[in-house]
């Protein structure tokens, strides 16, 4: 099996187009012989693998955006969320679930010395016992930092086929990794010796988008240059951030961010099927 998130699905893309990714990354596992896990919460229950009408909930109404700290909330007022990584991975992990697939991972955020704007996918991990396939993390967050942050909670992060950390929309950050892995097997491998002498956390597998599929670095720096300036200019700040300057770069580039998104996304997908394949061959659940 394999978790997937709801909240890239609610919150992170147009309709419809978010219909259709979240039928294509569950048929990219299908096709693989592994079980899709789309999660959420649907009328305060916690669903670990949506049915059509749930899917059909996470892509065309309008939804909470829940973290794990809003579960309790949610299940007690019988209300519905789409869940963010943080939420998603602490599901998963309680159904028993080990990989899970994303876009990007959460992290620290720019000016975070003096905001503490740190995204909860970072504790939770620390003590969460799920492989989470990401193709890094968006470059507007401090990729520095969030890379301290997971050193701090000992979680492993390491490159798939890359020596390089990624963030998201190109393959490659400058930050270097100490550890990388070439085959699904090396993951289950360590995954199997993260439970035999770990600390019962997880494990961040840095995969990048296809070089193919990558947005052009130049371009993508000037619309980041333009979507920090946009924000200033317009005094956002705290928790909206984020969403403004993800929205901004989508309209700034035609398009092109959002494409790259679907595909490192699928991407990150498949990679979790041979995880989860190898993890099976190693006569685990």
């Amino acid at each position: 099996m394999v978790a997937l998130e709801s909240t890239i699905i609610s919150h992170g893309l147009p309709r419809p187009r978010n219909y259709e990714a979240a039928k294509g990354f569950e048929k990219i596992l299908r096709d693989k012989g592994v079980i899709p896990a789309t999660i959420a919460m649907v009328n305060g229950v916690a669903n670990i693998g949506l049915d059509e009408a749930g899917i059909d909930l996470i892509s065309n109404l309008d939804i909470a955006k829940a973290s794990v700290r809003d579960l309790p909330i949610l299940a007690a007022k019988e209300l519905s969320g789409a869940t963010t990584v943080a939420a998603t991975a602490h599901l998963a992990a309680l159904a028993g679930i080990r990989v899970f697939a994303t876009g990007g991972l959460g992290g620290v955020h720019r000016g975070a010395s003096e905001s503490f704007d740190e995204s909860a996918d970072l504790s939770v991990l620390g003590n969460t016992p799920i492989t989470v396939v990401s193709a890094g993390v968006k470059s507007v967050l401090d990729i520095s930092a969030t890379l301290e942050r997971l050193e701090t909670l000992s979680i492993p992060v390491v490159g798939y086929k890359t020596n390089i950390f990624p963030s998201f929309w190109l393959r490659e950050s400058e930050f270097s990794l100490e550890y990388r892995v070439d085959s699904a097997i090396e993951v289950a491998q360590m995954m199997l010796a993260q439970d035999l002498i770990g600390e019962g956390g997880g494990i961040v597998i840095a995969n990048p988008v296809p070089e193919s599929e990558a947005w052009e670095k130049s371009e993508h720096d000037r619309v980041l240059q333009l979507a920090f300036a946009a924000a200033e200019k317009a005094k956002v700040t705290g928790k909206e951030v984020t969403p403004f300057l993800l929205q901004f770069i989508v309209e700034a580039s035609g398009g092109a961010s959002l494409e790259v998104n679907l595909n490192l996304a699928r991407n990150n997908v498949t990679v979790a099927a041979e995880i989860a394949l190898a993890w099976a061959n190693l006569g685990q659940d």
